[in-house]
């Protein structure tokens, strides 16, 4: 619609409707541009996220989805690239038959030939016949069109046309030319335009001056500045104070940084730069706020984390001496949908494999803030769900379980907490030891008083269970594992969201 009023009817008149399909993608890449850093700007977004959060959990929820907002913005962007190149293509087409078809009864031949003269304005960028027959044997001699659309074609354009502005692509009739000749009425006498006698005049013209950078200078200067403070902040001194080598093959880091402070089921990004200086690998925090250090647990799955576990004396029997551990840098912590945990009434937990790191935080604080300080928290009753693949996982995790078991025992207080631990893997010669030990006092696999469970949960069973015992309470979600478990849980959330009980699902991202 913008490209039909007239001071566009003469761009019109040389290339029909492929002006509008690449102008508008045009439009369209300008603000995606805007909007494709911004979801990597993550101090930014746990700063939103704290803005918002007592105004709208939907909202803040929504800051959550960031990386999905991201490859979307993404996937707009290749794709309104390839209409406003393909549409280019047929611009370029259009210009050169109006440079070719030198007949001066053509409207088209006779606004190609506006603007001969040094520094005139100009409608048809493609001036000389030399630039069609260089541009049409490239296109002949070259598969990759869009190469070459690039690298030759356009290169030649502005070799030709260096002292013309050729930046401006596209050029419309500029407003006072509009006065001295109205398209509507002089069209159809292109052949007498400035001659005596005659009312209109020859056509003036001028391209739009470059837009995009308005669109991205924003984004790009809150980037650059996210970037210098992760960089600032990734050069403060960190001590590792501690260095736990889990059964499991699971790695723990305690450390303290000077000014540190995180919520519950934060995540920071750590560095080990006697490993690799280039790269920085996202690790939960499992430690609790109330405690005076930080820590995360790292599974030794890759490259990576084999070289960090190395680096730390995991492989040698003698423990390692303070000095030697190497240096980290710490980026963070960055804010996740756990943060909401305590806002929720009634919380369901979610883990799978590895992902039950957010919820060590979460339970760790629980035990400071419920058990051991006697403060009073908004949440009432915590569902846990634990799936794990393999007995081995168990171990790391099995420690902090069974000091709140017992401390809740102590105090009285086992109703707060209903954990649930399932084995979705197991070998025959491990099922036999199962049913040997079953009915000892503990579990044979974690040493809990809750005994674990095989197979996987009967997700509909427990949203019916829970939602029988707590009618008109809003029950926050969480899940730290795989989509298609998220799949799953979405959709029990949505089954079993009715008028007297919501379940509100919050995802990590895995």
């Amino acid at each position: 619609m913008v490209f039909l009023v007239k001071r566009w009817f003469y761009t019109r008149v040389l290339l029909g409707q492929a002006l509008p399909w690449a102008r508008a993608p045009a439009a369209c890449l300008n603000f995606n541009c805007m909007l494709i850093l911004l979801p990597v700007c993550r101090n930014l977004l746990s700063f939103l996220r704290g803005s918002i959060q007592c105004c709208s959990r939907t909202a803040a929820r929504q800051l959550d989805r960031n990386l999905t907002f991201h490859k979307l913005v993404a996937y707009m962007i290749s794709f309104h690239t390839a209409v406003h190149i393909i549409a280019h293509l047929f611009n370029f087409e259009f210009f050169m038959d109006a440079q070719l078809n030198r007949n001066s009864s053509l409207l088209t031949f006779v606004l190609s030939e506006i603007g001969t003269g040094d520094n005139a304005s100009f409608l048809n960028p493609i001036r000389t016949n030399e630039t069609v027959s260089s541009c049409r044997t490239r296109l002949l001699k070259l598969a990759d069109f869009i190469t070459l659309l690039v690298y030759s074609c356009v290169l030649d354009m502005k070799l030709n046309l260096i002292n013309r502005s050729t930046s401006r692509f596209t050029h419309f009739q500029t407003p006072a030319s509009l006065n001295t000749n109205d398209p509507e009425v002089c069209a159809d006498q292109f052949e007498d335009w400035g001659k005596n006698g005659n009312n209109c005049t020859v056509p003036e013209f001028a391209g739009n001056p470059p837009a995009t950078w308005q669109w991205v200078l924003g984004p790009m200067i809150l980037y650059v500045c996210e970037r210098l403070v992760r960089i600032y902040r990734s050069h403060q001194k960190v001590v590792i104070t501690k260095v736990v080598m889990h059964p499991s093959k699971t790695l723990e880091l305690q450390m303290k940084k000077k000014g540190f402070r995180m919520e519950v089921g934060q995540y920071v990004f750590i560095q080990c730069p006697s490993v690799s200086r280039l790269e920085w690998h996202p690790f939960t925090l499992t430690s609790a706020p109330e405690e005076d250090y930080f820590s995360a647990h790292i599974r030794i799955v890759g490259d990576w984390t084999q070289a960090l576990y190395e680096a730390c004396g995991g492989d040698k029997a003698e423990p390692q001496e303070a000095w030697k551990l190497p240096k980290v840098a710490i980026d963070g912590p960055f804010g996740t949908a756990s943060e909401d945990v305590f806002r929720y009434e009634v919380v369901m937990l979610v883990g799978a494999g590895i992902g039950v790191t957010p919820f060590a935080s979460i339970l760790k604080s629980v035990w400071y803030k419920r058990i051991q300080n006697n403060q009073d928290v908004f949440t009432k009753k915590i569902y846990f769900y634990w799936l794990c693949p393999e007995t081995e996982a168990f171990e790391w995790f099995a420690d902090l379980l069974q000091s709140l078991e017992g401390q809740m025992a102590e105090k009285g207080m086992t109703d707060f907490l209903s954990y649930n631990i399932y084995l979705t893997r197991w070998k025959e010669s491990e099922a036999a030891h199962f049913r040997v030990h079953h009915e000892a006092e503990n579990d044979p696999i974690t040493g809990l008083k809750q005994k674990t469970l095989y197979g996987k949960p009967n997700w509909d069973n427990e949203f019916t269970n829970i939602a029988s015992k707590h009618p008109g309470t809003k029950v926050g979600v969480f899940l730290c594992g795989p989509p298609l478990l998220g799949k799953s849980l979405g959709k029990q959330c949505r089954s079993h969201s009715e008028a007297d009980v919501k379940f509100i699902f919050n995802k990590e991202n895995f």
